[in-house]
């Protein structure tokens, strides 16, 4: 049987319809190569890379496989300034725990910027995904003459309808069970949230763009109704972190299986899905003193390596997934949704 909407396959020139979703901290060049080579498109997380690290993983993954590649950006504004003392303050008793000091801040997830610009017109990816909205007019117009695809993350039907009125190519929609940070950006009550069988089908009915399917998808029997609701795509990110290709943490990888995911805003300050930690049952999932993302990230610098103290993203579908190489995981994910589709036909 051949997929019944072959609307995003022709838009990217992918031999099946899922994108593997970049994943800070999880994805890389192993798992984009994978992925594209059981014939999705492979997305880098580029969000915590300089543009000379993007240039290399670019550079990494083209030597080993051909195929289209997504590169994502984050979009946030970062704010003025934000006060740490409350939230170093209840972080004070693990730094005496583990005699360490809040030092200077670490890396921080950076918006999408002209050098990062400057890096996709040299190595033209044939897809940008961006998340937390847009960059500027002007960004934007270079992405776009650069020949890439560009698509942008909507949470809401309002955020597709904004995404595509600034010329995106293609939405993703976001329902809240996706793992990872929520993309939404114009200001929706997060006690509103779409879980995406509701989402899927109003994104699809308002804008006129290809609609990619993500959050709580895991197997064929979800790629296959997604489909039914017009998703011409779906992204998985959960599922790919069973990948011995993903770089996740032996604890991360133990806890898949056990579901319960739940959001919180203490690594980041923005509200993320994950497996809960020492942390988020010490302090509670959402707490006031946190600064506004991404600065919460930053106090916590010195607690990065103890365990419990790092985030461990996933989506509501993790007990769902197998521990594939990602190529035959691909693979067996669009042999299922087939399968499934066929017999609903």
């Amino acid at each position: 049987m051949a997929w019944p909407n072959r609307r995003f396959l022709d838009l990217v020139g992918t031999e099946v319809p899922i994108v593997q979703a970049p994943m800070a901290g999880a994805g890389g060049v192993d798992l984009c190569v994978g992925a594209i080579e059981g014939g999705a498109l492979g997305s880098l997380p580029c969000g915590l890379l300089t543009p000379d690290e993007v240039r290399a993983q670019v550079s990494a993954v083209r030597e080993r496989v051909r195929g289209p590649i997504n590169l994502n950006f984050f979009c946030h504004t970062m704010p003025e300034g934000g006060d740490e003392a409350p939230w170093k303050a209840l972080l004070r008793p693990y730094y005496d725990e583990f005699g360490v000091a809040p030092g200077p801040p670490g890396p921080l997830r950076m918006p999408f910027d002209p050098a990062m610009c400057g890096i996709v017109e040299e190595v033209r990816p044939e897809v940008v995904s961006f998340h937390f909205g847009l960059p500027s007019e002007e960004l934007l117009r270079r992405v776009k003459a650069s020949g890439a695809v560009v698509i942008g993350n909507a949470t809401t039907p309002e955020e597709a309808r904004w995404l595509e009125a600034r010329g995106v190519d293609a939405v993703i929609a976001q329902g809240f069970e996706a793992g990872g940070h929520s993309g939404r950006f114009l200001g929706s009550d997060p006690a509103a949230a779409l879980g995406l069988i509701a989402l899927l089908p109003q994104v699809v009915d308002s804008v006129s763009v290809p609609v990619i399917a993500a959050g709580g998808i895991g197997d064929g029997r979800g790629i296959a109704a997604a489909f039914a609701l017009g998703a011409s795509a779906v992204q998985l990110g959960t599922a790919y972190l069973h990948c011995p290709e993903s770089l996740i943490r032996p604890e991360h990888r133990a806890v898949l299986a056990e579901g319960g995911t739940l959001f919180t805003n203490l690594f980041s300050g923005g509200l993320a899905r994950g497996a809960p930690t020492r942390l988020v049952r010490d302090l509670g999932p959402v707490r006031a003193e946190v600064p506004p993302y991404p600065l919460a990230a930053a106090a916590l610098a010195p607690l990065k390596n103890v365990s419990g103290f790092t985030p461990m993203w996933a989506g509501q579908s993790a007990p769902l997934g197998r521990a594939l190489p990602a190529a035959e995981l691909t693979r067996s994910l669009a042999a299922d949704a087939l399968a499934v589709l066929g017999r609903l036909s």
